[in-house]
């Protein structure tokens, strides 16, 4: 079973309105699938979030289970995602797979190829004052 994802209310709400304004866009897939775990997520008040859930601008390691490889990645606004940093849209497959979760999490992402597994191995936050 899929854990469930959790939300502070106003990346709920960024995300929300994001989503509206991706219907008619490349993302529709992607942006309906982010509505959906919307949907079903526990939203909580921002100063009761764990750090270790995976937020919009969190640092993220993850890990194929299968195939025992790990990355690093940024979630970031579509504006500011650059793969060559590995910073990664909100809106991409794989931030929407990994999104609202937290560390040691499993989640499946979805690809052309079939269906990986990924752990999320370390979250970090890095909030606007140290960056």
């Amino acid at each position: 079973m899929k854990p469930t994802p959790t939300f502070c209310k106003t990346d709920y709400q960024f995300l929300r309105e994001l989503i509206v304004k991706s219907k008619n866009s490349t993302n529709a897939k992607e942006a309906n699938q982010l509505s959906q775990e919307l949907d079903r997520a526990i939203i909580s008040k921002e100063s009761e979030l764990d750090n270790s859930i995976v937020k919009i601008n969190s640092y993220v390691t993850i890990e194929d289970v299968k195939a025992k490889k790990q990355m690093k990645i940024q979630i970031v606004l579509p504006s500011f995602a650059d793969v060559k940093q590995s910073k990664i849209s909100i809106l991409a497959p794989l931030s929407v797979a990994i999104i609202g979760f937290k560390e040691n999490d499993e989640v499946d992402w979805e690809l052309p190829a079939g269906i990986k597994t990924l752990k999320i191995v370390a979250v970090n936050t890095i909030s606007e004052s140290n960056s």
